[in-house]
This record gives structure tokens, C-alpha cells and sequence, in this order.
């Protein structure tokens, strides 16, 4: 039997590898551009920058020290120069790849930050693999700005997953909608109709506004903001104001609210304060051209009508009157049912006597005269006899 040669006796004492076969390495070099690892080979595993990550700003002698034990890929055995050609991003991203798998069909919900916003979504990486999340799966409702999300860590599930193309999918959406609902479903359970509750003004609108009530939105109608008259709801409300409103109606999902409270109701007493023949004092609120509407309270208007506005004929209430003018009239008809009430500023003057009862008190006023002439003569002549 021949003796084996130092060199054959070596070359049996190390392993056989095989192209995609994962190996242990030890590193027992750290250069710039490349790591170099012993792998129990004849020769050494040769780690490229590029196929250790994807980050060029990586320095590999800050990441990687001598001595250090790492899990590598075989991707040839042979490189051209005698040496193996490693990786370790791709092991890492096979393994990966079947994370993200598991995640996927289990609908596990994931976790990562947010490493650039684009035009069409929000892309995000995830043990070395981007995975993209287009705009219309970012939230439940549209957001034309992303840019609040650079940076930020946000949950996601998968939606699609091909590791053969790269191609992986996130969805946002769908776990801020059940999120909500969830706690719409909390809110519902504690409010009521007739409740008074916080809410945080959300946004305003032409129409009203929509409060924030914890979880749930509700509108407060331009119509319920007051008693009175509301020329804009942006005039009286701003974003992020915080109200105590009245949760007047819940239909389904829709909360309708106000700030119309009983207790400030203007017309609660209105019966005896605007009773036919009082004379009240207000402003005059709006015109048109058949009278003037005048503001007695906040949320009570009278009209005072172009026949009523002065004993003297006009032919318009602008003739003589204009918005914010102060007019003191007399109630002339007063309906609760309706809430109308009709004023006078004519009827604040004496009527002037008609002529027939001026010639009448002229008569009278003679006829007088006239008695007292006759009862004058005769006492005279009485005290002639008498002498």
C-alpha cells in the first residue's frame, strides 16, 4: 500500500462544499472591500461588500472584526482565482424571503421604519429587503402629502409576496381601518343621545363642522352651532378647538350634534317677554324689500314690515333704515309654534282723530259756549227784578 503525501493527507482532512451549500466561516481578514473568512476549506471564502449588504456607506472594518463567526452562502466554488465567492446578504435574504412568506399567509402583522417616501407610496426595508406600500394602502383615507411618514415606524401586513421577482407588497390601510373601528365600537358603547360629551374641532367646512368625539366624528350642523345666526362656521371655529357639544341624534355610524342647550334657549320665556303689545328694542339683522328683520335675542328675529316701519309712507326699508340700527317697536302678533313674531313702529304713535270727530268736538266745544251765554243773561235779569 503507497503512502499518502502530506498534501493528500490535508486535502482528505478538509471538507467538500458545494455551490449554495451554507457554511461557518471565522474572518481572518478585514479589508475595505472584502472580508476574508476560513472556511475549512483548501482554500479561503472571499465575502465581496456587495454581497454582504446593500448599504454602500457601510465601512466593513467598524462593522466586522478578526475572529468574528459568520453564517455564509457558497455562490462558486471556484471564483477564477482559486478562492470561494461567499454571501451574506443573500443567505440573509433567503431566510427572509421565508420569514416574509409565513408572514404572509399567516397575516402577521409586521413592523418596520419607513426608509423613503415616494411619489406613489412609501418604501420600507425590512432585513434587507424593500417592501412597498403604494399610496392608496398607506391609510384608510387619501393622503396627497406622505412626508409625515419619512422616518417613521409604522405596521403593515403583506399583501404580496413573490421572492422569486422581489416583488413584496404592504398594506397599512386595512390595520388603521381596524383599528378604528375598533375604537368607534368603545365610543358607541359609552355615548347616548342627550349626552353632553368633549370633542375636538376636526375640520370646518362651509356646512359645519366635524368633532372628533374620541374615535368617532360627529357633525355639528351649521344650523345647531347656535340659537342665533352663524354667517360662517370658520368664523366661530378653528381646527383643534375643544367644545362641549350635544350628542342630538345617532343613526348607525352618523353622530349628529349641537350647541343649541335648552337652558339657553331664547325662546323658553318668549310667551310673556314678546306678548302682543310689549315694546321691545333690538338690531336690525338683515333687510329685504318687503321689511326689515329685526334681532330681539340671540336666535329671535322680528319683522318689521315696510308698511310698519313709519307712520309716513316709504317705498323701501333701506329708504330709512340700515343693518345694525337700533328700532324700538311694539309687538303686534306673536306665534310660539311658528316662532313669527310681527312689529310696528307705527303703532308707537297716537293715531291722529279722524275730521268727522274734529267737527264733532268743535260742536261740542261751541254748544258749550253757547250754554254759558244763556245762563249769563238770565242771571242778569234775575237781579234786575230783583231791584
Amino acid at each position: 500500500m503507497s503512502e499518502l503525501t502530506f498534501e493528500q493527507m490535508l486535502e482528505g482532512s478538509l471538507k467538500t462544499i458545494h455551490t449554495g451549500e451554507v457554511v461557518n466561516g471565522t474572518v481572518i481578514a478585514v479589508k475595505p472591500d472584502e472580508i476574508v473568512l476560513n472556511i475549512g476549506y483548501k482554500s479561503d471564502g472571499i465575502l465581496p461588500k456587495n454581497e454582504y449588504t446593500n448599504d454602500s456607506t457601510v465601512d466593513l472594518t467598524e462593522t466586522v472584526k478578526v475572529g468574528d463567526v459568520m453564517e455564509v452562502k457558497v455562490l462558486k466554488v471556484n471564483d477564477g482565482d482559486g478562492q470561494v465567492a461567499l454571501t451574506y446578504k443573500r443567505l440573509a435574504a433567503d431566510r427572509a424571503y421565508k420569514k416574509f412568506e409565513e408572514a404572509f399567509n399567516n397575516h402577521e402583522v409586521l413592523k418596520a421604519p419607513v426608509a423613503q417616501v415616494l411619489d406613489g407610496g412609501l418604501s420600507v426595508i425590512m432585513d434587507d429587503v424593500r417592501i412597498f406600500i403604494p399610496a392608496s394602502l398607506v391609510s384608510d383615507t387619501y393622503e396627497r402629502d406622505l412626508s409625515k411618514y419619512a422616518g417613521q415606524e409604522i405596521e403593515f401586513v403583506l399583501t404580496e409576496c413573490n421572492p422569486k421577482r422581489r416583488r413584496f407588497i404592504g398594506d397599512r390601510k386595512q390595520l388603521v381601518a381596524a383599528a378604528k373601528a375598533e375604537k368607534q365600537a368603545e365610543v358607541f358603547a359609552r355615548i347616548a343621545e342627550g349626552d353632553v360629551v368633549e370633542g375636538t374641532v376636526k375640520n370646518v367646512t362651509d356646512f359645519g363642522a366635524f368633532i372628533d368625539l374620541g374615535g368617532v366624528d360627529g357633525l355639528l350642523h351649521i344650523s345647531e352651532m347656535s340659537w342665533g345666526r352663524i354667517e360662517h362656521p370658520m368664523k366661530v371655529f378653528k381646527p383643534g378647538q375643544v367644545l362641549n357639544v350635544l350628542i342630538k341624534e345617532i343613526n348607525g355610524t352618523k353622530v349628529a350634534l349641537s350647541l343649541k342647550f335648552d337652558d339657553a334657549n331664547p325662546w323658553k320665556d318668549a310667551a310673556t317677554k314678546y306678548a302682543v303689545g310689549n315694546v321691545v328694542t333690538g338690531k336690525v339683522a338683515r333687510m329685504a324689500d318687503f321689511g326689515a328683520f329685526i334681532e330681539l335675542d340671540n336666535g329671535v328675529d322680528a319683522l318689521l314690515h315696510v308698511s310698519q316701519i313709519s307712520k309716513d309712507r316709504i317705498e323701501k326699508p333701506s329708504d330709512v333704515l340700515s343693518v345694525g340700527d337700533e328700532v324700538t317697536a311694539k309687538i303686534t302678533d306673536f306665534n310660539e309654534e311658528t316662532k313669527k313674531i310681527s312689529l310696528s313702529v307705527k303703532a308707537m304713535f297716537a293715531p291722529e282723530p279722524k275730521a268727522a270727530e274734529v267737527v264733532e268736538e268743535k260742536v261740542e266745544e261751541d254748544a258749550d259756549v253757547v250754554s254759558v251765554d244763556i245762563e249769563a243773561v238770565i242771571a242778569a235779569q234775575e237781579a234786575e227784578d230783583a231791584e
